[in-house]
């Protein structure tokens, strides 16, 4: 199997490495880590600290940053978000001389700035990552990368350009299962390939309007729309983002890129030739602009299909994703893979569970891929290796959601190049 922790220096940084690696559920041994005692081109040792400036401190990237603290040698050294008390709860996180600001370009001004963890909404995901590759930046951004379709390009060619370290946080591909179940694709062991089955079920109440308890004055609003239309202040809009147009994709770019980016991986092809999608409001109606409840089909080179359900108002058959081969289907959530041959087929069936919880699970404490997937990062910007997921799969993986959300929104197949 490919390397995917790259190693570091000293036995006592080792010992720090073993320890948090172990927490995140992965097996390690000295020996993975021995070789990096060397300045890389960018000037890092692995015992060198590594400053890290963090964009748009909501929920999801306070997360990434509880687990960004724990990382030997890294230190938060500035918060940016713009509202008052996400830029203050993000404070809480970092160090305690760590800048604060409503405005992160002040941040990629500063030399003193290494690299940056991007948790935005969408729409500030490939603005965000393009000025901070022109900055000089490595640059850790949250999915999907992209908002459109037509920011691929310009995103992928900031990276390569500027030879930044871009890493995509779609993290199944930083997870040691996800990473195993990839070699049995490669080894013709399923059989022909011809259909991926994709689910996200939940169900849960986020459909509700209720106050969201954001004082106005302390939200720099112009600041958040950036691209976006101007409009009057909405703290549901707000507060819910990934449920509006403006903003986010609903769940096909929420939660469908995790699973189609794994089957993009593990297929070897860079986006869907046509897409059909169905969506209603179950629950959300005059709520949401995005479905609460989709299904898409699409249709890959060499008569492959993908097909994913999502909902949020029930929660059967979890977050999963299958790969159906003419020898044996792969099952794969994040805490497990099963083998299930057909019938008559010489293949044992066998499953690996790394993960502890109910099989389709969304998360699993163990392993925990978000620190597996920052690890990636970190080592990365230290070695100057390619991460698990740069630019390119975050282009690949977000377009087949933008291209399903297409088709949802013309009530019509929508053809790659014809959009």
């Amino acid at each position: 199997m490919p390397q995917h922790i790259p190693p570091c220096s000293d036995s006592s940084d080792i010992g720090n490495r073993r320890s948090f690696l172990q927490t995140a559920g992965v097996a390690v041994s000295t020996g993975v880590f021995a070789g990096l005692a060397t300045e890389t081109a960018r000037g890092f040792a692995a015992n060198d600290t590594l400053n890290v400036a963090c964009l748009g401190t909501g929920n999801r990237c306070r997360r990434l940053m509880q687990s960004l603290r724990e990382i030997p040698n890294v230190r938060i050294a500035a918060v940016c978000d713009v509202w008052d008390f996400h830029l203050e709860e993000g404070a809480k996180l970092a160090d305690s001389r760590a800048t604060r600001t409503k405005d992160f370009r002040q941040l990629l001004d500063r030399s003193d700035i290494d690299a940056v963890l991007i948790g935005a909404p969408d729409h500030w995901h490939v603005p965000m990552t393009v000025a901070a590759c022109a900055a000089g930046k490595d640059v850790y951004v949250e999915k999907p990368l992209t908002h459109d379709l037509s920011e691929g390009a310009a995103v992928i060619a900031a990276q390569n350009d500027h030879k930044r370290i871009v890493q995509v946080g779609t993290q199944q591909r930083s997870m040691p299962h996800f990473q195993q179940a990839y070699e049995i694709v490669k080894s013709g062991e399923l059989g022909r390939i011809f259909k991926v089955h994709l689910t996200w079920n939940r169900n849960q109440p986020r459909f509700r309007k209720t106050s969201q308890n954001v004082d106005p004055a302390q939200v720099d609003w112009k600041a958040f729309l950036g691209s976006a239309p101007d409009q009057p202040f909405d703290d549901y809009r707000f507060r819910q983002w990934r449920w509006f147009w403006d903003f986010g994709g609903g769940i096909l770019t929420d939660l469908m890129v995790h699973f189609i980016d794994v089957a993009h991986w593990y297929l070897g092809v860079d986006h869907p030739l046509v897409a059909t999608t169905i969506g209603d409001h179950v629950n959300s109606a005059g709520v949401w602009e995005t479905p609460d409840t989709i299904q898409c089909l699409l249709k890959y080179p060499n008569e492959v299909q993908i097909y994913f359900e999502g909902t949020f108002a029930n929660a059967r058959n979890g977050a999963m994703l299958e790969f159906m081969g003419e020898n044996a289907t792969l099952y794969l959530d994040r805490g497990r893979y099963e083998i299930h041959p057909e019938r008559n087929k010489k293949i044992e069936p066998r499953e690996y569970v790394i993960g502890t919880g109910p099989r389709g699970a969304d998360f699993y404490d163990k392993p925990d891929g978000e620190m597996l997937h920052l690890v990636n990062w970190v080592e990365c910007i230290r070695s100057r290796a390619k991460p698990n997921a740069p630019a390119e799969a975050g282009v690949s993986g977000a377009s087949a959601a933008q291209l399903a959300n297409i088709a949802y929104r013309q009530n019509s197949v929508a053809e790659w190049g014809k959009t």
